[in-house]
């Protein structure tokens, strides 16, 4: 039974001691595919270079809502460029984020948004959407292009949103967030959303799922993410880990 961990940062600090190692080991402890998206371009450079040096790996690149204070227009020419290379699969980590006072203003965060979006429909490229604490706003700018497929990674709306989300043809993906107490919101939406919608992610090295909470996460965590959603979708651990594989490789036309 092999799992997809759609979203993880190998190019973390965190990973700095062990990162060829964990990687080459993923195979072998059931993790069969990872996709590590950037968050700026020097991150995304980072996880074009670890795609290339792993069959199992590939990557996206963009400019994260909390990394695009340094974001110019010609950055575009760049990240165009990148996601040229034949490992690059989405454009993402992109979004908004209006949790930090100290993040960039709210009007620049949805200008950069905006202008990968339109990049992400010009080459006909899915997109991974970081939400946090602005919704609405996510919703209403995504709404401006639908043509465009995306992800909303690490979902923490509601389980309206998430229908709203499916109805444009959407995905949304748990993190280890489901395995939390507090996690009624998160196990209400992964209700509401359909399989073939679903997938699945660590966000490492953040937010390890129980058992494993408090310490550095890395992809053969996704088990436990996995054995999780099963429970709340009434199907087997095997049967969520076959169809949110697929999912994904679907979604990121990994074939």
């Amino acid at each position: 039974m092999l799992l997809f961990d759609t979203h993880a940062h190998y190019d973390d600090a965190q990973f700095d001691p062990d990162r060829e190692e964990l990687l080459a080991a993923l195979p072998e402890n059931g993790v069969g595919l990872v996709v590590n998206p950037g968050c700026d371009i020097p991150t995304s450079q980072k996880a074009l270079a670890l795609a290339e040096r792993f069959p199992h790996v590939y990557a996206a690149v963009g400019y994260h809502p909390e990394n695009c204070g340094p974001y110019v227009p010609e950055d575009l020419d760049t990240l165009r460029q990148l996601a040229a290379h034949p490992k690059a699969v989405a454009i993402g980590e992109i979004g908004l984020d209006y949790y930090w006072e100290e993040n960039p203003p709210r009007d620049f965060q949805q200008q950069v948004f905006r202008a990968q979006l339109r990049l992400a429909e010009e080459l006909e490229l899915p997109v991974i959407v970081h939400d946090r604490e602005a919704h609405g706003d996510s919703l209403s700018l995504i709404r401006e292009f639908p043509n465009l497929r995306g992800v909303f990674h690490c979902f923490s709306g509601s389980a309206e949103m998430a229908r709203e989300l499916v109805k444009l043809g959407w995905m949304v993906s748990f993190t280890g967030v489901l395995t939390y107490k507090n996690a009624r919101k998160a196990l209400e939406a992964a209700a509401a959303v359909p399989l073939e919608h679903l997938m699945i992610e660590t966000d490492s090295p953040y937010m390890a799922p129980v058992p494993r909470r408090g310490q550095r996460n890395d992809s053969r965590n996704v088990a436990f993410i996995c054995q999780k959603l099963a429970e709340v979708k009434g199907v087997s651990p095997e049967d969520c880990a076959h169809i949110t594989m697929e999912n994904g490789k679907r979604f990121f036309r990994i074939p």
